[in-house]
């Protein structure tokens, strides 16, 4: 079985399946470079197995505080959540406050045993809630086109400052030079396939009718539509089965 581990090692295993070297595939290398480009863009656009969930940290700076956006890296397709900033949540030092006080009755309580886990899970919960409802998750907005991400308040308000860290939930494309598994992946295959056929086809086309030595006549119209047809039963099978539901990202 042939399993892809290269980029190059694509492209031959396509050509293969096409009928080289029994047959003479006209298709430029220039032009099997761009669909190989093509079906890795539709795989990570779309597919569920090319993206991975992770998380961003980030330093930032002084000219991130003067622009008011954090630079995002091109291959981030989506940040789900940024963490707050600053939290007050079990970080107070003033033994008046009411976090300081809760704390020290549960400390109490484990002394004496009269307190359980179930009990300290549930507090630590609504005091959780407690700081969510006063402080909130950062307002961000992100821009994919112009890989940036913008933060609305936290830099005027000096809640974020150069020195700080930022922390995303992103989802980040897999980059297939680094894992090259994906060459081997059955919709790259197929679908590179079936590129590499339609710009044959497309090549083939402009000699329509011409008669080759023998009596052969070029028919580059027909695998043209074959390999359409092809693009389009693999485009509907990714969008349909493959993909990450549509509202994923939504919330």
């Amino acid at each position: 079985m042939a399993s892809p581990s290269s980029r190059q090692g694509l492209i031959d295993f396509c050509l293969r399946r096409l009928g080289e070297p029994v047959l003479e595939i006209n298709v430029d290398p220039d032009q099997v470079e761009d669909k190989v480009d093509d079906a890795i863009q539709k795989y990570q656009e779309f597919h569920s197995d090319a993206t991975v969930r992770t998380y961003l940290k980030y330093l930032i700076t002084a000219e991130d505080v003067e622009n008011k956006y954090v630079p995002i890296s091109s291959d981030i397709i989506f940040i789900s959540k940024v963490f707050p900033f600053t939290s007050t949540y079990g970080s107070t030092g003033n033994m008046f406050d009411i976090r300081y006080q809760m704390f020290l009755n549960n400390m109490g309580d484990f002394i004496s045993f009269a307190g359980d886990l179930s009990y300290l899970f549930q507090m630590e919960q609504y005091m959780s809630m407690i700081d969510m409802q006063l402080h909130g998750n950062p307002q961000v907005k992100f821009s994919r086109r112009q890989n940036r991400l913008y933060i609305f308040g936290d830099f005027e308000d000096k809640d974020l400052k150069a020195g700080d860290y930022l922390v995303a939930e992103i989802y980040q494309t897999i980059n297939p030079d680094s894992h090259t598994s994906i060459y081997n992946d059955m919709f790259i295959k197929d679908y590179t396939t079936a590129l590499i056929k339609q710009q044959w086809g497309a090549n083939l086309s402009k000699f329509e009718g011409m008669q080759l030595p023998g009596g052969v006549t070029l028919n580059g119209r027909q695998i043209f539509e074959d390999a359409t047809a092809d693009i389009e039963k693999l485009e509907e099978k990714l969008r349909a089965e493959q993909e990450l539901p549509v509202d994923f990202f939504v919330g």
